[in-house]
């Protein structure tokens, strides 16, 4: 049973406008959802359906908890596959600290596969330094998970990925984040220079280019369905708000209410359509690797795919409603023109439509 209760998600609505027309963080909203426990592990099945109802109250929130989310869904789907190396995560999940993705790197278009960020070894451990972008929860995570690459005396690259604590030195939030939508997740650019990861927090050691390890496998099972899910219950809020405002205005020619335009009638139908399409594949998806399915290599065609599709289907929706809401969507004061900006920050999480449709590709013809 979900925490999400009716009241809790009418006060994280009441507050989105104001945290997106501030460019201020969604600290309310944070200290709440912690409270009633929204943080803690559980399947991704129950994660990718909370998130969801969460992001049609407020996406920004929604997408910036799915970082803390992704990372308690990768320990989980190792656990659950008899990998307990991040059972410590899930514990201090638990304890309730706060975990957040230092991936993203500036000109990196090989995204998990190679890295800018250097990981030299250390007494202890390794001490990172380069620059991560998009690092969503700038103002609150309490552990930074990250990667970057190791080059040991011999040549051999490897790839180390593993968790930096807050109060740690070696890392500075640029506070850079002002951007068209998704404001309140204040993705601010972190700068490592020796950021610590003492060797019980490195999570993998892993050879640069792609490889099938269960962590990554659980990294992309879970990043990817998340985002899927937030984007969908953007879309969902956006459908919601289209009818409702058709039902309310009325024609200067007629009388006759907009909800019986057959042309605007096609157009939120057309929007539906679309959006009914997401939900049985989302959820067969997350059953299946909550179900420990084996799709082997065809796992990736799944899970970019669902991610591509959420995201095009939320363009789609959003444009619909805004064609047919009449001019006041066009408003900055307007939630639909609010959804209008936070929709457009889907094309920017990887996998990139580029990707995907290569990932498609490979899965049919080889290569």
């Amino acid at each position: 049973m979900t925490v999400l209760t009716p009241a809790l998600l009418d006060r994280i609505r009441s507050r989105a406008a104001r945290y997106d027309r501030e460019n201020i963080f969604f600290t309310e909203d944070l200290q709440e959802l912690r409270a009633v426990g929204y943080l803690k592990p559980r399947s991704l099945r129950e994660l990718a359906d909370d998130q969801r109802l969460l992001a049609a109250y407020a996406p920004a929130t929604a997408l910036a908890i799915n970082m803390h989310l992704v990372w308690i869904g990768v320990a989980w789907a190792l656990r659950e596959r008899g990998d307990s190396s991040l059972d410590w995560l899930l514990a201090d999940a638990e304890a309730g600290e706060i975990f957040a993705f230092g991936l993203s790197e500036p000109g990196n278009d090989l995204v998990m596969w190679d890295s800018l960020t250097t990981a030299e070894t250390v007494e202890g451990g390794y001490a990172f330094t380069g620059t991560k972008i998009f690092t969503s929860l700038s103002p609150a995570w309490t552990q930074l998970g990250l990667f970057g690459k190791h080059t040991a005396d011999d040549g051999t690259e490897t790839l180390v990925h593993g968790f930096i604590s807050r109060d740690e030195p070696g890392w500075r939030s640029l506070g850079d984040w002002d951007t068209l939508g998704m404001r309140a997740t204040q993705s601010h650019t972190t700068v490592l220079d020796g950021a610590f990861v003492p060797a019980n927090r490195v999570a993998r050691v892993l050879p640069v280019g792609p490889n099938a390890d269960p962590f990554i496998f659980a990294v992309f099972a879970n990043f990817l369905p998340l985002i899927a899910s937030v984007y969908a219950g953007l879309a969902d809020r956006a459908l919601e708000l289209g009818v409702e405002a058709l039902q309310q205005r009325s024609s200067a020619i007629n009388g006759e209410a907009y909800s019986e335009h057959p042309d605007l009638r096609w157009r939120m139908a057309d929007a539906a359509l679309a959006l009914d399409a997401i939900e049985p594949q989302l959820h067969s998806i997350v059953d299946d690797v909550d179900g420990l399915v084996d799709h082997g290599a065809g796992w990736f065609r799944k899970l970019t795919g669902v991610k591509h599709r959420s995201i095009e289907t939320a363009r789609h929706v959003v444009d619909q409603v805004m064609r047919s809401a009449g001019g006041g969507a066009f408003r900055s004061t307007s939630e639909l023109s609010r959804l209008q900006r936070d929709v457009l920050a889907g094309i920017y999480h990887p996998s990139n439509p580029e990707s995907v449709y290569k990932t498609v590709a490979s899965d049919l013809f080889g290569g």
